[in-house]
């Protein structure tokens, strides 16, 4: 038995699957799962009703597993750090806890490429390259990954990170998502600098794949990302236009504007009390060059993501599609 936090979110609705089509029973922690109809075709699901923040559930859900993989937190940019900490950091302590109770026998806890911050604009960004977190998010995540570093130095927990770029891919309209395929989509393309920037997409389906793989492969303590190749904004919206036959005019957005845009913005989000639609957040993820590599999980876990060129041709069907809940490689009836 396994147990998924974060199973009803972008990465559990392609991860879940891929656990049951590989013939492992899947226990998964969900707020609501009566919103959560697509669970109903898979009758080897057992449902537990709950969230991170409620120790006592949590126990309950990873009693009697083998492997755990902690997928769920909270992501946005725009929020307070105290909301970001409390989920993902102590709800990975209760994760952890947990699991350490149970005595598993392996956890996959899946953080994120970003926790690096700012990285060097000429590095290759590797396993090795110290975190240095730019918002609130990526440092809740880089907490909670030390708490899971903690439990398996000091308690020997069975433990694994996975870093995935940024998701993209079906069944998603945030993020990535929204700025390299629905934006363009419907006619904003926002190029900042140029395009000369470089983003770490890690198509989503290839990101369930990973840690499939990472349950029978990886080596205890150690820490992997999963991406694709690294690819430059310009390049990215080349793809996805080409792929979706846009001729949209791109709007020639010098850096500073952008900023500027975002702190306006994000005053008005003050008085309306909902995130903008370019939070200042985004300027870690859209002014830096994410050489991610993921060489080692293509060497040690035999990870081989598609490329980019493919993923948003598979992206840009769903959304032509109009964005259907079900999906045939899902399995759904």
């Amino acid at each position: 038995m396994i147990f998924v936090t974060g199973g009803t979110g972008f990465l559990g609705r392609h991860l879940v699957p891929a656990l049951c089509q590989a013939g492992y029973p899947v226990r998964i922690l969900t707020r609501d799962p009566a919103a959560n109809t697509w669970l109903n075709q898979y009758p080897q699901i057992q449902v537990v009703a709950g969230d991170l923040l409620d120790k006592e559930v949590v126990q309950q859900g990873v009693a009697g597993c083998r492997y755990v993989i902690h997928a769920g937190g909270r992501f946005r940019f725009w929020g307070n750090e105290r909301d970001f900490l409390e989920t993902n950091a102590r709800g990975s302590e209760h994760v952890m806890a947990a699991a350490q109770a149970a005595g598993v026998e392996r956890v996959i806890h899946i953080s994120t490429a970003a926790v690096i911050g700012n990285p060097d604009p000429d590095s290759i960004i590797d396993e090795s390259y110290p975190p240095n977190p730019a918002d609130p998010y990526q440092k809740s995540k880089l907490r909670a990954e030390q708490v899971a570093i903690t439990y398996y130095e000091k308690h020997q927990l069975p433990v694994v990170i996975l870093r995935p770029g940024a998701y993209y891919g079906p069944l998603g309209t945030y993020a990535f998502n929204r700025l390299f395929f629905k934006d363009p989509m419907r006619g904003i393309i926002m190029q900042i600098n140029g395009g000369r920037y470089i983003i770490f997409p890690a198509y989503i389906a290839d990101v369930a794949q990973g840690i499939l793989k990472a349950l029978e492969l990886s080596r205890l303590g150690e820490i992997y990302h999963i991406c694709g190749d690294w690819i430059s904004h310009k390049e990215a919206f080349d793809i996805v236009c080409e792929e979706a036959q846009l001729h949209w005019p791109r709007l020639p957005i010098p850096g500073w504007l952008g900023i500027q845009t975002a702190r306006m913005l994000e005053a008005v989000s003050v008085i309306t009390r909902s995130e903008p639609f370019w939070p200042l957040n985004l300027r870690s993820y859209v002014y830096n060059n994410w050489r991610i590599s993921s060489e080692k999980a293509r060497q040690e876990l035999g990870f081989t993501p598609i490329s980019f060129r493919e993923g948003a041709r598979r992206t840009i069907a769903w959304y032509r599609a109009g964005q259907p809940d079900c999906l045939p490689e899902l399995e759904c009836s």
